[in-house]
């Protein structure tokens, strides 16, 4: 009996000699990989020969922070190069109408220039003072939108009456363009959580892209489905293709390769901004020719 207790206890502790002398060796192997994942002699993320529950679950956690720091890395360097990309761009924009200024400076500085040549080019100079005013006031708007500090007053709006007050101020600008909009807003109240600011200014922003860049008639419809509200501008439109879709909300993004006078570029960005802030969604979709923004919000229970 005797000779039986201790040879079960020998086999015991050559188990658990065996068990320990292949953790150990794991744990070497784990940090061997680490180490030469860290000092980028591989890509390859850490495995395992000698299954334990508990080591098996350190490697997975030790591979999810593998793949949390690749991402942050990717991100890091996406946003560098946004960053690049709306330096070079808000350089050309602004830029273009400051050489512009500069210019017709140097015109009415002629000692013979006709009054009414001065006029049209102090008129010239104004109009890009404007342009460039603008742009600078949209720039620092969407830095602050996108600061993490930056907070919104979530109340309770009316969204139908908003956005017919808003309409109310773009009389005028469908006037000027021979747009008759196409309105379909219920009567009924339509109320969301939001900050009733914000959702003014993304409402004024879709509006102002599509009487500037449509080919027809402008159509702004408000509707709800069972879990949310959505707000639908859309125009008509010949120079657009599903491969503007993906950039239309970048930084001074224009659909024209020729960076037209028309707006800063900045607008959509800002919208998109706003409604992500809100935790809304604003998408956006090509049909028949159609430029179709969608915006959605969580509908009240």
């Amino acid at each position: 009996m005797v000779i039986y207790i201790a040879f079960i206890s020998v086999l015991v502790a050559l188990f658990f000699l065996t068990r320990f002398y292949l953790l150990k060796k794991e744990i070497k192997s784990a940090t061997k990989q680490l180490r030469q994942y860290n000092s980028k002699k591989t890509g390859k993320k850490i495995d395992m020969a000698y299954y334990d529950k508990d080591f098996e679950k350190l490697a997975v956690e030790i591979n999810h922070q593998i793949d949390s720091t690749v991402q942050a890395h990717a991100d890091k360097r996406h946003k560098e190069n946004e960053l690049k990309q709306a330096i070079a761009n808000i350089s050309h924009d602004i830029r273009t109408p400051m050489t512009s200024i500069l210019g017709y400076i140097q015109f009415l500085e002629s000692d013979d220039l006709p009054s009414a040549t001065g006029k049209q080019y102090i008129t010239t100079i104004k109009t890009g003072a404007l342009r460039l005013k603008a742009l600078l006031e949209d720039f620092f708007e969407l830095s602050l939108i996108e600061s993490e500090d930056y907070s919104l007053k979530l109340e309770k709006i009316k969204l139908n009456q908003l956005i017919l007050e808003v309409l109310v101020g773009f009389y005028d600008p469908f006037i000027q363009h021979n747009l008759e909009p196409e309105l379909q807003i219920p009567e009924e109240e339509i109320s969301i959580i939001a900050d009733p600011s914000a959702v003014k200014r993304v409402v004024e922003n879709l509006i102002i892209n599509a009487i500037t860049h449509s080919d027809g008639n402008v159509s702004i419809r408000l509707e709800r489905s069972h879990s949310s509200v959505q707000l639908t501008v859309s125009n008509a439109v010949s120079r657009l293709s599903e491969n503007d879709l993906g950039f239309l909300f970048d930084r001074f993004y224009k659909s024209d390769k020729t960076r037209s006078e028309k707006g800063t570029g900045l607008g959509l960005s800002i919208a998109k901004s706003l409604m992500i802030k809100m935790q809304g969604k604003l998408t956006s979709k090509l049909v028949d020719n159609k430029l179709i923004m969608t915006c959605e919000w969580d509908r009240l229970r």
